[in-house]
């Protein structure tokens, strides 16, 4: 198949035409600088539903396929190979829905080399994207990596007082971590003669090999999670990021690790995913609780949003690897209910220092008679996160649940994980409490002004999602239901063929 202009070549490579329309720009011209960037970001997203308006939802298999020759040397060949599948679509959505609003979120908050800001957070949209797309893959891996540099520089040049620390440690981790990755993609390519996933996928990889491959490809993804205990980079990279670093590294970036378990350990490798599958269960049930308790232990605002993500993405772990139907889809919506709940904890967050450069909660306190509508507003989103039914995290965590009683061996999977809920409230609840209530008693924030009308614009799209979802998820389970099934009936025969 040689087609290659197609909707999903248009939405993975957008992002680069803006990035070439600030390069001619003067670093002076901020106003033209932002507005090319947004205007960049929303036509992206723009292409992104025209995508999903050509996506059959009933169809399990992958959907406007892109196919093309990269470069072959000798028996070792490589293709622009691009697809769309029901576990693809939603996480690319995500993507372009986010990273406008993460943008928009930069205007007054970066005013220091905005041009080459702005270019690294389209250069990075591309890279995302183009991972939730790639059906080739050494082509996954290049876009794999390709994300670490634009998110480097972010965190390094644009980030707090130990941003060369965090910067650095985020990249070392991730780039370590892929580095069995490529040796187990090469040793693919090179026994196999083809890296298309598609094509792997039909041919399937014998059982002698599986183990020592998901391992290889479970490093890589367990550190970009990250489960614990591989965790210790993330909330270094997320005190120390700017706000927008933050909302697309917690909505975004620590999704390629959980797509990655979901599209290739468990695609690529049913068996060795059965054979482990009790390890990463008892993994992600330590994670939930170890970052609900350590939440409740920060003093700084962004740090306890940062390691509620570990807790949050120790759920998603503990679907994917109950390794049912209900507990796949339960994963990949909590995975979108992650991005948008979280990504909105820290724009709340950044909101909060740019009036006060601090995130020290003892600063704070009766910031409901100051900042009422900022308040409400958080409210809804503190409520999400902690999976209040009606919102969108109720529906992922339940699901999960469910999950993981019917697919683990034992019952307490499920019982432990509930109990990282009640936690999750807990530390929410107190961080609500020692941010909004109580008397102002700190003078400095006698006069905070509220919500501006841009910072209102940026939460109300992401608070629609999160109550749709919570009253109505059912088109978000059709568009995932025929892949997620399709790839459960395998896990499925695998775990029949080790008996």
């Amino acid at each position: 198949m040689q087609v290659i202009f197609s909707t999903l070549t248009l939405v993975t490579v957008f992002p680069l035409v803006g990035v070439v329309i600030l390069l001619f720009l003067r670093p002076d011209q901020q106003p033209a600088l932002r507005w090319t960037a947004l205007a960049t970001s929303l036509i992206t997203f723009g292409l992104s539903l025209i995508m999903l308006g050509q996506f059959a939802a009933g169809d399990p298999g992958f959907q406007l396929v892109v196919r093309a020759p990269w470069f072959t040397v000798g028996n070792f060949a490589a293709d622009f190979h691009l697809g769309v599948d029901g576990i693809s679509v939603l996480l690319v959505l995500l993507t372009t829905f986010l990273v406008p609003i993460a943008i928009a979120s930069t205007w007054e908050a970066v005013q220091e080399r905005v041009k080459e800001f702005l270019i690294c957070f389209l250069l990075l949209e591309t890279g995302m994207v183009g991972v939730f797309l790639a059906l080739d893959l050494l082509l996954f891996y290049v876009f794999w990596e390709f994300t670490l540099l634009p998110m480097l520089f972010l965190i390094g040049i644009w980030g707090g007082e130990r941003r060369t620390y965090a910067a650095v440690k985020f990249f070392l981790y991730t780039f370590a971590g892929s580095i069995f990755m490529l040796v187990a993609i090469v040793w693919i390519g090179l026994t196999y003669g083809t890296f298309a996933v598609p094509d792997l996928l039909k041919a399937g990889l014998p059982a002698a090999v599986q183990t020592w491959l998901f391992l290889a490809f479970a490093i890589a993804f367990a550190i970009k999670v990250p489960v614990w205990p591989l965790h210790s980079w993330l909330p270094d990279a997320h005190v120390e990021a700017p706000t927008a670093g933050s909302v697309i590294l917690a909505g975004v970036l620590l999704k390629l690790g959980t797509y990655g378990f979901l599209r290739f350990n468990l695609g690529l490798f049913p068996q060795a995913a059965v054979q482990f599958a009790p390890l990463f269960g008892v993994l992600a049930v330590i994670g939930i609780l170890y970052g609900a308790l350590v939440s409740y232990a920060q003093a700084d605002a962004k740090k306890l949003v940062a390691y509620s993500s570990v807790s949050h993405l120790g759920f998603v772990m503990l679907g994917l690897f109950a390794l049912n139907p209900l507990g796949l889809q339960g994963a990949l919506l909590q995975m979108i209910n992650h991005g948008l709940s979280t990504g909105a904890l820290f724009l709340l967050v950044g909101f909060i220092y740019e009036r006060r450069h601090t995130r020290l909660l003892a600063e704070f306190g009766g910031l409901w008679k100051v900042m009422p509508l900022y308040a409400a507003l958080a409210l809804v989103v503190f409520l999400s996160s902690a999976g209040l039914p009606g919102l969108n995290g109720f529906v992922g965590e339940f699901t999960i649940l469910l999950g993981a009683w019917r697919g683990y061996a034992h019952w307490g999977f499920a019982a432990a994980s509930a109990l990282g809920v009640i936690l999750a409230a807990v530390y929410l609840l107190w961080l609500f409490q020692k941010l909004f209530q109580g008397e102002v008693t700190n003078a400095k924030n006698a006069k905070l002004p509220d919500l501006s009308r841009r910072e209102i614009a940026l939460l109300v799209p992401i608070l629609v999602l999160i109550v749709w979802i919570g009253v109505y998820p059912q088109p978000f389970f059709n568009l995932m239901a025929p892949a997620v099934d399709a790839l459960a009936a395998n896990l499925n025969a695998a775990a029949l063929a080790l008996r």
